[in-house]
C-alpha cells in the first residue's frame, strides 16, 4: 500500500468510498452523497489552501483517503487543522487509516502547524476513536445528540493532538505555517 497525494484520477474511488459512509455509516453527518463533481471541488479547495489530500492505494485501487482542512476560518486559528479519514469498508482493519493519518500528522508538523483536531461522528464509532487515540489524539469532549441520522441521535466526539512545538514557543508575529 502506498500513500500518495490525491489527483483527479482518484476522484471516482474517493466519491464511492465517501458515498458508502454517507449512506451506511455515521462518521459523516451528510445524508446525500456528494457527486464526483462536488468531491472534485472539495479536493481543489484543499489543494488551493496549500493543504494535503492523501490517498492509500494498493496497486491502482484507492483504499482510503485523508485530508487536512483549516479548523476554523478566523486568523487566530491559522496554526490548527482538522482531519478527515475515510477507508473503503472492505479494506478496514488493514492499517490504511493509520498510514494515512500518520502521513498527514507528519506533514502538518513539518509545515509548522501546532494542533490537529478530529471531530469524530458518532460516539460509538470505535474504529475512528481507536484510530485517533492510537495516533496520539486525546478526547476533549462529547457533544451529545447534535445529529440525527439512521433513525437515531448521534454525538460527536472532539479529539485533539498537539503537533511539533505545540504551545511551547510562540510563532513569528502574524506568521502562518508554510504550505
Amino acid at each position: 500500500m502506498d500513500i500518495i497525494p490525491a489527483e483527479a484520477k482518484h476522484l471516482p474511488a474517493i466519491q464511492q468510498i465517501y458515498a458508502w459512509h454517507v449512506l451506511h455509516g455515521t462518521g459523516s453527518f451528510e445524508s446525500e452523497p456528494p457527486t464526483e463533481a462536488e468531491m472534485a471541488g472539495r479536493l481543489k479547495k484543499i489543494q488551493q489552501a496549500g493543504l494535503i489530500w492523501l490517498v492509500a492505494v494498493e496497486g491502482v485501487d484507492v483504499k482510503g483517503y485523508c485530508y487536512l482542512m483549516p479548523y476554523r476560518p478566523r486568523f487566530a486559528y491559522r496554526f490548527t487543522l482538522e482531519n478527515a479519514v475515510y477507508v473503503d469498508p472492505t479494506f478496514q482493519q488493514r492499517g490504511a487509516g493509520r498510514a494515512l493519518l500518520d502521513r498527514a500528522i507528519a506533514w502538518a508538523t513539518e509545515h509548522g502547524y501546532r494542533q490537529l483536531i478530529a471531530n469524530v461522528g458518532d460516539s460509538e464509532n470505535r474504529g475512528s476513536l481507536g484510530l485517533h487515540q492510537a495516533a496520539g489524539f486525546s478526547v476533549m469532549g462529547t457533544l451529545h445528540a447534535v445529529g440525527f441520522k439512521h433513525g437515531r441521535w448521534l454525538d460527536t466526539v472532539l479529539m485533539q493532538r498537539p503537533l511539533g512545538e505545540n504551545s511551547e514557543t510562540l510563532p513569528a508575529i502574524n506568521s502562518a505555517p508554510s504550505s
